[in-house]
This record gives structure tokens, C-alpha cells and sequence, in this order.
């Protein structure tokens, strides 16, 4: 692929006398582009194809998957362009800034974790990535700063303040809903599935 670690690197270069010193030419030369410390990818006249960024933020930290902010703009869920690559890890928060945008990682419990993420993409690119549901429980549960106390708090975080759009409920799986509602075993996201519901009803 177009995206090698420093130990794939080296096995590359090893018939050289200084792998590290060529490594340095290359990354002067743009032949290679650093992501973070210890990955890289190959500039674009020796890339094979099209750089996938959701593919990236997969690749520069992990385990994750794409999600949150950018997932539910890329799902038309929320009307902003989102240009940072937001994620879920269960490793702790980060955020890189690399040639190819901010990458940003919000931690998650193991146990939330897996349910609603699926692969998608096309050819040799594949990426994990929430469905819409896991995306937007994903950010209602991060969201420390949401704080509900009734389903009416619900209504002005999901429609002021995330501007989500009601429309587009309908591509939901409801089933999926429940299943992460469970799974998370928390009262916020359970309130959250009820107020999803009670929403449904006029769709």
C-alpha cells in the first residue's frame, strides 16, 4: 500500500549503507511524506491511487474508526463540512495535524466500541467507519459538555445545536438504534433512543 511504517521502510532500503539517511532524502525530496513519527506515505507521483483520508485516520492511530462530526456530515446527517477526520479509539485522546488535514481521536470504552462500525470503501482501500446510528451516539455520549435532564433537551442539542436534519432520520435503522442503546447501558443514550423514536413516529 502507500502508507509504510518505519520498519517496512527499512526492509525496503536495507541494501543501502544508511537507510536512515536515505529515508531523510526522501522525505526532502518529497518522494515520502511523514503522517506522524514512524508512518509515512509515498508523495504523489509514486502513489498507486488516490489517497482515501478516512483510510489515513485508520492508519495513523489506532485501534479506531471513523466517526462523530465528520461521519454524520459525510451521512448528509448534519449540514457543515466537516474538515477534520474525527474518530473513536479505545486508546486515549489525540489529535495530529499532518500535510493531509487534522486527524482527531475521542476515547471510547471497549465495550461500546464495536457494535455499529462497519467497512466501507472500494478496490485495495478499506476503512472502518460508524454507521450513522453508532455516529451519532458516538457523539452524543463524548459530548461532555450535553448534560440532559429531560427528552425536551434532546430536541434543542439535536436540532439547534447540532443542526441535525430531521429528514434524514429516515435512513436510521431503528433495530441498530436499540442494539447500541443496550450496549452502552447508559441513561443518556437510552434517552436518546427514545427521543429518536418519538421522532420517528412523525417521519
Amino acid at each position: 500500500m502507500d502508507v509504510l511504517d518505519y520498519q517496512q521502510l527499512q526492509d525496503c532500503l536495507r541494501e543501502y549503507a544508511k537507510p536512515r539517511d536515505r529515508i531523510t532524502g526522501l522525505l526532502a525530496d518529497g518522494s515520502l511524506i511523514r503522517l506522524r513519527k514512524g508512518l509515512y506515505v509515498f508523495g504523489e507521483r509514486y502513489r498507486r491511487a488516490p489517497l482515501s483520508r478516512e483510510y489515513l485516520a485508520n492508519m495513523i492511530y489506532g485501534p479506531s474508526y471513523v466517526s462523530l462530526d465528520y461521519a454524520l456530515s459525510r451521512y448528509g446527517m448534519i449540514p457543515e463540512r466537516v474538515d477534520n477526520v474525527t474518530s473513536v479509539t479505545t486508546g486515549e485522546n489525540r489529535r495530529y495535524s499532518t500535510p493531509f488535514g487534522i486527524f482527531t481521536y475521542r476515547s471510547l470504552q471497549l465495550h461500546r466500541y464495536a457494535l455499529g462500525t462497519h467497512w466501507l470503501g472500494e478496490g485495495d482501500i478499506h476503512y472502518l467507519m460508524a454507521s450513522p446510528e453508532k455516529a451519532l451516539v458516538d457523539k452524543v455520549w463524548t459530548d461532555k459538555r450535553f448534560s440532559p435532564h429531560s427528552l425536551k433537551d434532546f430536541d434543542s442539542y439535536l436540532f439547534e445545536d447540532l443542526r441535525l436534519d430531521e429528514d434524514r432520520l429516515s435512513i436510521l435503522d431503528w433495530d441498530e438504534v436499540a442494539a447500541i442503546s443496550r450496549d452502552f447501558a447508559s441513561r443518556k443514550i437510552q434517552m436518546l433512543a427514545q427521543c429518536l423514536t418519538r421522532h420517528r413516529s412523525r417521519l
